[in-house]
């Protein structure tokens, strides 16, 4: 950092606070605000999360979203199935 500063960043990469070149320690106060910013990066991360989760479940949006790909392989599936069910039919 230009400023000499050390940057203290959250696992998600969001900086969570600074602290003075030098400075021998941090007091309880600034350790405080960098537990309210991370639990606050965290109920932004566990919502975004949660969202995404359900977008994937929703099954009936992945059936719209994948129709011809699904009818495709319904289609490869009868055919194989009916495949086997002629080829059993011959013995």
């Amino acid at each position: 950092m230009s400023d000499g500063g050390d940057l203290y960043v959250s696992g998600a990469g969001e900086p969570v606070a600074r602290r003075a070149a030098g400075a021998p320690g941090r007091s309880s106060s600034e350790i405080r605000q960098d537990i309210e910013a991370q639990r606050e990066q965290l109920g932004k991360s566990v919502e975004a999360l949660r969202g995404r989760v359900t977008e994937l479940t929703d099954w009936r949006r992945q059936v719209r979203e994948h129709r011809q790909e699904l009818i495709v392989g319904a289609a490869i599936v009868g055919f194989a199935v009916g495949g086997l069910m002629a080829l059993r039919r011959r013995r």
